[in-house]
């Protein structure tokens, strides 16, 4: 469907694509456009909904959720989302853009019973979802968010092969596994690691 962005920060993503756009038919750029569903999978950002709530679950902290939890979202494997831009970088079209999607939709209340089932089973506590929280909706929060990747499956042959459960099983058992990683990007000691190891390949200082 055409651009409609409806809060500040979609018109924002929206705007980065036609400016990117605008540069191909201008000047003649190489340029290759991929838009995606929400992604997950081991190393995501503790902030993000599925690592939040694993981690709230394994700290027995309460889990919040926005209005009733109905918005749904699909969800792609961060496996699955890099060979779909290695697809389009090698094979693509110059100057096109395509849609990936993991065929996975799920309302967020969903995603967080089975984050809840999954973290008791790793760890012999049982059901979790007492932690669940309700909270005031945010202004402005999308109801739904869907994509059609047909485009990328009919011309690339690409298509999603981590299905919900399995990428969901195995994302909340790297969390669990891996508490270690996840104090250090708390802590910041991560990101002095990266700045460390990587600032002098761009030319940054340290």
């Amino acid at each position: 469907t055409p651009y409609d962005p409806s809060s500040p920060y979609s018109a924002t993503k929206a705007a980065s694509d036609h400016l990117v756009n605008a540069y191909c038919h201008t000047f003649g750029l190489t340029t290759k456009t991929t838009n995606c569903s929400n992604n997950y999978g081991p190393y995501q950002y503790p902030e993000k909904l599925i690592p939040l709530v694993t981690l709230n679950c394994l700290e027995g902290k309460p889990i919040p959720v926005y209005g009733t939890g109905g918005n749904v979202r699909d969800w792609l494997f961060v496996g699955d989302h890099c060979r779909a831009i290695w697809e389009v970088a090698h094979r693509g079209r110059n100057g096109e853009t395509y849609n990936v999607g993991g065929n996975s939709e799920r309302s967020n209340i969903d995603v967080v019973r089975t984050i809840c089932q999954i973290v008791g089973e790793e760890t012999g506590r049982g059901s979790l979802e007492e932690l669940i929280t309700f909270v005031q909706d945010r202004p402005g929060h999308d109801w739904r968010y869907a994509i059609d990747s047909s485009k990328l499956q009919d011309e690339l042959g690409w298509k999603p092969t981590t299905t919900f459960e399995q990428g969901i099983r195995e994302t909340v058992r790297w969390y669990v596994h891996n508490t270690t990683w996840v104090d250090s990007v708390r802590s910041g000691s991560y990101r002095d690691w990266i700045d460390a190891n990587y600032a002098h390949r761009s030319g940054a200082s340290a």
